[in-house]
């Protein structure tokens, strides 16, 4: 079964497994949380010929983020918790040419699947490079990217794209009511407002019952917070536990809530544009630094009622 929105990235790749030549490398775009990485699990089963239900295929090869340092590692070989690295080394592209050396295990074709592609490190984008300026025969590459633009221009140059586009608000609504029948309205129309067409989004909002952070962040940022009662409370939602993923979903509905803002500014929101970038920054060194979750709500709402401020001077 396929998800919401993708029966046009379906129809294009399986016209072109039914025709006389496949491209050997697939670009899969579009927003985080849209079901990109399960389309390419799904086409790639479908590439070499094996029923959804079949477990671990040999000639499908994923390359995602691995551990973050040689101790990391060996926690996972004993099956402990393990720390990811934030990008994928040029060490694990090389590991998977060394095994594109070889035929396919099972039949004549197989699948390299990066996950996503537009956080691999340079060194490995420029060791992927040469694989797709000459790719083994019947192997074919299918890169998930939710920023392409981040990507070398020659890898986008050498691959199809495929764009997957966000969900309407009514979508986004039947997708939770079925998936999260146990949440509130307010919770899953915060969500929906916040994840901005992205059920993936919406759902780890969701999940993490993020709503009344939604709507502290939305009084703070339209109506200010002169005695940081607002930002008080918003700590108090958020929690006092180093919960990365937790802060990093509260950084990210922050970030959409803002964005929602500079959509609605007038002529020159240039202060809205750099509150996001300070967002953006927080969100990138907050699982490097582990700042405490209480000094995070502060910086948020500090940001927000700035920001909120600055668009109503520009607007009235």
């Amino acid at each position: 079964m396929s998800l919401v929105g993708h029966d046009d990235a379906w129809a294009e790749w399986r016209s072109a497994l039914g025709g006389a030549r496949m491209h050997h490398a697939w670009l899969l775009a579009g927003k985080k949380g849209l079901g990109k990485a399960s389309f390419a699990q799904a086409a790639a089963r479908e590439l070499v010929g094996v029923d959804p239900g079949f477990g671990d295929h040999p000639d499908i090869l994923t390359l995602t983020y691995g551990p973050k340092n040689k101790e990391e590692a060996k926690k996972r070989d004993d099956g402990k918790p393990y720390d990811l690295a934030r990008g994928i080394k040029v060490e694990q592209v090389r590991e998977i040419q060394r095994r594109l050396t070889t035929r396919p295990t099972m039949g004549n074709r197989r699948a390299v699947i990066i996950d996503p592609a537009d956080d691999m490190e340079t060194g490995a984008s420029n060791a992927l490079l040469k694989s797709l300026e000459e790719p083994p025969e019947g192997t074919f590459f299918l890169l998930v990217a939710h920023s392409p633009a981040r990507l070398l221009p020659t890898i986008r140059s050498r691959c199809r794209t495929v764009r997957f586009p966000t969900l309407s608000k009514e979508q986004m609504d039947a997708l939770l009511r079925e998936l999260a029948p146990d949440a509130d309205i307010a919770t899953r129309d915060a969500s929906i407002d916040a994840a901005a067409g992205s059920p993936g989004a919406a759902l780890s909002f969701v999940e993490r019952d993020l709503g009344s952070a939604a709507r502290l962040m939305r009084t703070i940022i339209e109506k200010g917070d002169r005695d940081f009662a607002l930002r008080g409370e918003l700590a108090g939602v958020i929690g006092a536990k180093q919960d990365i993923p937790r802060l990093q979903a509260i950084l990210d509905l922050a970030r959409a809530i803002l964005a929602e803002r500079v959509d609605h500014a007038g002529a020159d929101p240039r202060k809205l544009v750099e509150t996001h970038s300070e967002l953006v920054r927080l969100t990138g060194e907050q699982p490097t630094y582990n700042f405490d979750p209480g000094l995070i709500a502060m910086e948020i709402g500090t940001l927000l009622a700035a920001a909120g401020a600055a668009s109503e001077r520009r607007n009235g």
